[in-house]
This record gives C-alpha cells, sequence and structure tokens, in this order.
C-alpha cells in the first residue's frame, strides 16, 4: 500500500471498530474458546507486566489482568477510541487493565518494558504488519513472548468466509485496497513472518471453534460485529446493492445448513508463541 492509501484504510478500520464496538463486545461469546486458549498460551503469571494490541473492548485483556493479578499490569491499546471506552464501561473490578488509544505501528511505550505482548485477531489487520512487529520486538523485555491468533486458511474460515464471498459477489471492488484478512493462514506464512522479524522459539498450534446461526440475518450481524473495516464500507452501500450481497451471502452458507435448519460453521485459527531473544 502506498502512504496514502494505508492512511486511508486505518481511517475506515478506526471508524468501523468505533461503529461496532457494543456489538463486538456482545459477540464475545462466539470467540470464547480462541479467547481462553490465547490467554493459556501466553503462560500468564502473578506480576507481570503485559501489553495487549488491538485489544477491541479489552475483553482478552480483561481475562490476561486476572491471570496476573496481584501485582501484575495489562495494559490495553487500540487505535478505536470507541472500543477503548466500551471497555471501560464494560470491565470492573480490582483486577482490570489501563486503556490507551495508540497505533500498534506506532505505540510510543518504552523498550523493554513487558513481559509479554498479546494480538487477538489482529495481525492481519495491520496495513503495515513489519512496523507492528518491529514496535512489538522492541518494547519486549529479552526473552518475552508474543502471543497472538489469525485466522486459518481461507476455506477453513467460513465464519468470515461465507460473508466474504456474497460481498464479492454483489460488490465492486473497494475503493481501498484491504488486505487478506486470512493471509497468515496459509501453511508456514505466520512462522515465516514470525521469523523474519526477528522473534525464535516459535510454537504453532490449532484452535477450531463452532458457531451455530439460526438464520442468515443471525449470520449477517455476526459477521458485521467483527469486521470493523467491512462494515464501514458496507454502512455506505445502497438498499439494492446490499439486498445482492445478502442473497449471495445466503447461498453461500447453504453448504453450512445443519439438519435443524440452522447453519452450523466450523472455523480454523491459528495461534503462535514466539520469543524475543534474550
Amino acid at each position: 500500500m502506498s502512504q496514502m492509501d494505508t492512511q486511508r484504510y486505518k481511517a475506515q478500520e478506526r471508524a468501523g471498530f468505533n461503529r461496532i464496538a457494543a456489538a463486538y463486545a456482545d459477540g464475545a461469546p462466539l470467540r470464547a474458546r480462541l479467547a481462553d486458549a490465547l490467554v493459556d498460551a501466553a503462560g500468564l503469571a502473578p506480576g507481570q507486566q503485559v501489553l495487549d494490541l488491538a485489544s477491541g473492548p479489552a475483553l482478552l485483556a480483561a481475562a490476561a489482568a486476572r491471570r496476573v493479578a496481584p501485582g501484575g499490569l495489562v495494559l490495553a491499546t487500540d487505535i478505536a477510541e470507541g472500543m477503548m471506552a466500551e471497555g471501560r464501561r464494560r470491565i470492573a473490578g480490582s483486577a482490570r487493565p489501563a486503556f490507551a488509544v495508540a497505533d500498534a505501528e506506532q505505540l510510543g511505550l518504552a523498550d523493554g518494558r513487558f513481559d509479554r505482548v498479546l494480538a487477538g485477531l489482529a495481525l492481519f489487520l495491520f496495513p503495515q504488519p513489519d512496523k507492528a512487529l518491529k514496535e512489538v520486538r522492541r518494547v519486549l523485555r529479552p526473552g518475552g513472548r508474543f502471543v497472538l491468533s489469525v485466522w486459518g486458511a481461507r476455506d477453513r474460515v467460513p465464519l468470515i468466509g461465507c460473508a466474504l464471498d456474497g460481498i464479492a459477489r454483489g460488490l465492486p471492488p473497494p475503493k481501498v485496497a484491504r488486505p487478506s484478512v486470512c493471509r497468515y493462514g496459509e501453511l508456514g506464512a505466520l512462522e515465516a513472518t514470525l521469523s523474519q522479524a526477528g522473534f525464535d522459539d516459535i510454537r504453532l498450534q490449532p484452535c477450531e471453534f463452532d458457531c451455530r446461526f439460526d438464520d442468515a440475518d443471525a449470520y449477517w450481524q455476526a459477521f458485521l460485529g467483527l469486521a470493523g473495516g467491512a462494515a464501514e464500507a458496507l454502512s455506505r452501500v445502497p438498499a439494492e446493492g446490499l439486498a445482492k450481497v445478502r442473497a449471495a451471502t445466503a447461498d453461500a452458507l447453504e453448504t453450512y445448513r445443519d439438519a435443524d435448519g440452522g447453519y452450523r460453521l466450523s472455523t480454523l485459527t491459528l495461534i503462535a508463541s514466539a520469543r524475543r531473544p534474550a
């Protein structure tokens, strides 16, 4: 992406995630198994200092904060201030994260500050992931670990793939170029990216979870509650165009219809843990 495209992309993502902040938080039960697996993989312990990148409404950060209490700290950061505000509203109690609006590609935090950096379903959203990974490595202490999740291969992620198919069939290509959200799901892509960014002791594990929807409308609302930039773009689509997208999405869902008349989608994600060399 050119610099101008990068700025437009970030602006659209920020606006979109501000738009869906409450819906994203409400949809957390769909992703609960993944969130639990990521926190487990982080090996958190009381007293640790943790940064959660692209934290959204900070639900992952809140779970981490409970693990590092007493004496620890979790800082939740996101480019979308509405997401941070949603997290502040929802999370209570003594073991809660701190919040800061920040761009993952330019954090403005001290070197070697954190024992762990977390990023749940986020790396693929960054238009310049090399910059984000450089920042992650910088703010980790030597020997600290970066623990993240990404979507799996495109054909294994119907939770978003059906809607993306519907959008591709119903609308012309977007004016603001978007990186593929499944770009780290292909074999070896995530490990190679982390290795090239200077991390070692890279550990990968799959995490598959099922989602069930009673009808195509329930699926569509769940997708909108996940896809910030896409949700923002779709909000500007005329009703006729949106109807085409919804119809094409419903067609794509038919592959996943279950015996009860709804849709059951098994979705693959990858969890990675990588160390900043000592």
